[in-house]
């Protein structure tokens, strides 16, 4: 276990003692926002980045040190595990080049060469092999076996005797972990993947066509872009491409042959380094061509095939990996985008022939009313849908009016347009409600429909019509991103490059911790929160989450934390981990609506005691606290670290660490793709990020790509 700690303090960059600290948390049931947040002391300040990072890793490598003693196992009962094969098992630093040591040693079906060695025949190969010198035909008389003698071979002809050589040394070189190992290397280093248009497709087919690039595409293995790679896999799987390894040409740079001499046959640059690693080179003797043949069955039959597929597989999994972290940030930066916060929503769900869906919400989120309008084709009622929004709008004070960004958004959206100018023609100068103050703002509804059909949709609006509980969630969004989007699977939010292409369960492992850290990162109303929004808080589990809602709906708001230990199932345990991320707003005690975890009151109150100030007169005078050396507070328990981040909680009381909430306006006119001309400077929203740029919504349709090159 120490080798693992060594090696993870060094792959993240932190002390042994820091990664052994959270290590014994993880194994003790801790969570990683927990730790980050609340054991700083412990792991000398680790963050959630790298604590994700060591947590990963520690599976990583106990599983292979599981199947290291595994294969050592083995071995040891073969009876063939010397001293040198066991420190260079004890030695290998990945999953792949463990099995590489171990193929040799691997129960496996009845082979060519094993046939071969069963019929005696390893003797020769070893004696051909030693002294090229030596003559092959000649040599191999005296192994020549009646036919129907060996079970499952023919070793009747000096010829099949050779072939018996031949499969013998193969199966071994192929089996030559160092051999395989730096073949590998190699070919990550100079090798190319090339992919060209399978044979028989219409390059003009629209399935087709969307893979242009790639119909006569070559590029260093090593150096493919993630975003290129993965385009190329998806490409094969569909049978529109064919993608392969390439070796660098032998016959780079030389001069052709005469017009009147075929050139001559050139071993593959791969034969050569297999010939290199073993020593061998033909020296024109009697067993060179023999032992020719068998360094290149080894490369063509034996390696071509597994070394492309075990490098299609590292191509694959480091694209995948660069993938899921676009996927990962994007996701971050829309959980964590800017909340409007309990102002009035107008939602609409744009459609042409169903219909815009109408829902309203109030500060707390609640739906309070729906309706469905045509403003587009086939009806066209423009006029009569302005009507029944005004009438939403006047009726429930409505303050911002969020537009899905799917099918008809743009029409919607100067919809919107219309009816603010409407209501501010129609509004009375002595209404308390102003409509001058309505914004509107598209925003994504991914995954708006999944979470409508949801069993939890229905549970929240059991009374409404799936297509109405859309246009409630898209009002929401915008209310509060974080708490309507953790409803939803990470993967159906739909801000990823290739999500469907890469390794699911990575995907949903990176995900499901994203969204995680970012619900702990905010803080959760613990007498609002949802289900699905409470299941995400450090330690409560989905089965805590929906007992901690029955307690609320029993027994009315919790009016401080110590109440959470009356909810069925939530122990000590559940409760250390999760309290201090549950905020309770105007409850018995003022620290509970801050990220104070409860185990440290006892500090707060030190401080109370030093200042003579009770606790709501401390939060929120920056200027006091400053003043406060948190060293005089520190003891064992909870140290200078721990006591600065109380410190830091009472001058902002409840901060909630997103953005303010800014709404991007599109410019007056600019409406088509027709409208843009160069040199406009024009405001916009971030609707997605790849690896080569940013998308963004200016409001004409289409999106535009600013390419990486000019980002700053």
């Amino acid at each position: 276990m120490q080798t693992i700690i060594s090696q993870i303090a060094a792959e993240i960059r932190v002390t042994p003692q820091q990664v052994q600290a959270a290590v014994d948390l993880l194994d003790g049931g801790a969570t990683v926002p927990f730790i980050a947040r609340y054991r700083k002391e412990a792991t000398g300040g680790l963050d959630d980045i790298q604590l994700r990072e060591l947590e990963y890793r520690l599976g990583y490598l106990r599983e292979l040190q599981d199947r290291r003693a595994a294969i050592l196992k083995a071995i040891d009962e073969q009876g063939k595990l010397t001293p040198e094969l066991r420190a260079a098992i004890e030695a290998a630093p990945t999953k792949q080049e463990l099995e590489d040591l171990y193929l040799p040693y691997k129960t496996k079906r009845r082979t060519k060469g094993q046939i071969a060695r069963e019929a005696g025949i390893e003797p020769l190969a070893e004696r051909l092999f030693a002294n090229p010198s030596l003559n092959p035909a000649a040599e191999a008389e005296a192994f020549v076996r009646p036919a129907g003698s060996v079970e499952g071979g023919d070793f009747s002809t000096v010829p099949a005797v050779l072939d018996g050589v031949r499969d013998i040394l193969s199966e071994r070189w192929a089996e030559d972990a160092v051999l395989v190992q730096s073949l590998r290397e190699w070919l990550w280093a100079n090798g190319l993947l090339k992919s060209t248009l399978m044979a028989g497709k219409d390059e003009n087919h629209p399935d087709v066509a969307k893979f242009r690039d790639y119909f006569d595409y070559d590029e260093p293995i090593g150096r493919v872009p993630s975003h290129r790679a993965l385009a190329v896999f998806r490409g094969r799987a569909l049978d529109i491409l064919d993608a392969k390894l390439v070796q660098p040409d032998p016959l780079a740079g030389a001069e052709p042959p005469p017009a009147d001499r075929k050139a001559p046959a050139v071993p593959s640059l791969a034969e050569g380094k297999i010939a290199l690693h073993l020593g061998w080179s033909h020296q024109g003797r009697p067993a060179d061509d023999l032992l020719r043949k068998c360094v290149a069955w080894t490369w063509r039959v034996k390696l071509s095939l597994s070394t492309e597929r075990d490098l299609f597989t590292r191509l694959r999994e480091d694209a995948e990996k660069v993938a899921i972290k676009v996927f990962a940030d994007n996701l971050r930066d829309l959980l964590l985008a800017a909340p409007a916060g309990p102002r009035v929503v107008l939602g609409l769900d744009p459609g042409i022939r169903t219909g815009v869906k109408v829902a309203v919400v109030d500060g707390t989120g609640k739906l309070v009313d729906t309706a469905t309008v045509y403003p587009h084709e086939p009806r066209k009622d423009w006029d009569g849908s302005l009507h029944t929004l005004a009438r939403l709008c006047q009726k429930h004070g409505v303050n911002l009016i969020a537009i899905g960004n799917g099918t008809a958004s743009r029409e919607t959206d100067r919809l919107a347009a219309d009816l603010m100018k409407l209501l501010e023609k129609t509004a009375h100068p002595s209404a308390e409600w102003s409509p001058a103050a309505i914004q509107k703002i598209v925003v994504s509804e991914a995954g708006a429909s999944v979470y409508s059909a949801s069993e939890f949709a229905s549970q929240e609006m059991p009374d409404v019509d799936v297509s109405l509980r859309g246009a409630a969630s898209i009002a929401r969004r915008l209310q509060d991103p974080l708490a309507e989007l953790v409803k939803i699977d990470p993967k159906s939010i739909g801000v990823g490059q290739y999500q469907h292409d890469v390794n699911q369960s990575e995907l949903a492992r990176t995900l499901e911790a994203v969204v995680e850290d970012c619900v702990n990162a905010v803080g959760v109303d613990l007498n609002t929160a949802s289900v699905p929004l409470l299941s995400r808080v450090s330690g409560l589990s989905a089965g805590v989450a929906k007992s901690v809602v029955r307690w609320r709906e029993a027994h009315g708001a919790f009016r401080n934390r110590k109440q959470l230990l009356d909810v069925a199932g939530l122990g000590a345990k559940t409760f250390e981990q999760s309290a201090g991320f549950l905020r309770i707003r105007g409850g018995d005690n003022p620290l509970d609506m801050t990220g104070v975890h409860p185990e440290t009151y006892p500090v707060v109150e030190q401080i109370i005691a030093t200042t003579g100030k009770p606790v709501a007169e401390l939060m929120g005078r920056a200027e006091m606290l400053k003043t406060l050396k948190p060293e005089l507070f520190a003891n064992e328990k909870f140290g200078v670290i721990t006591v600065k981040d109380i410190l830091g909680e009472l001058e902002k009381p409840g901060r909630d660490p997103r953005p303010d909430f800014k709404v991007a306006r599109f410019n007056e006119g600019v409406e088509d793709i027709r409208d843009l001309q160069p040199g406009m400077i024009l405001e916009g929203t971030v609707s997605n990020v790849a690896a080569f740029g940013a998308f963004v919504d200016l409001g004409v349709h289409q999106d535009g790509l600013v390419h990486v090159s000019q980002l700053s």
